[in-house]
């Protein structure tokens, strides 16, 4: 039983650290934008504080589904080890699903128009 616990842990463990930086993002009152897209400059931004919250709200609901999605990893062994599949591609649906929510959700709204 120990063995299987401590796959989850580290999962939980990232996912938690996914939350963190989330309510990093959304209680800061840096008058910088935060970034997405790693190593990538944000562009102009009209409300910054908004932003912020909003892409921390973001971060925050990624982090809990990321530990939602790392369940089967309590029950994996060897009869039921197909079970691995679904972390491996609910990361994916997830990450591309947070990608496609921060374009067109976040970024179009508090992106200053020009």
């Amino acid at each position: 039983m120990e063995e299987r616990l401590w796959p989850f842990i580290i999962w939980t463990i990232v996912g938690v650290v996914f939350i963190v930086m989330g309510i990093y993002d959304m209680k800061s009152k840096k008058a910088k934008p935060f970034g997405f897209w790693a190593n990538a400059e944000v562009g102009p931004i009209e409300d910054v504080n908004a932003y912020n919250r909003a892409l921390g709200k973001l971060w925050c609901v990624y982090g809990v589904l990321f530990v939602l999605i790392g369940l089967p990893l309590l029950i994996l062994n060897e009869q039921n080890a197909g079970l691995i599949a679904i972390p491996m591609v609910g990361t994916m649906l997830i990450s591309i699903g947070a990608m496609v929510f921060y374009t067109i959700g976040i970024d179009a709204k508090y992106r200053k128009k020009k």
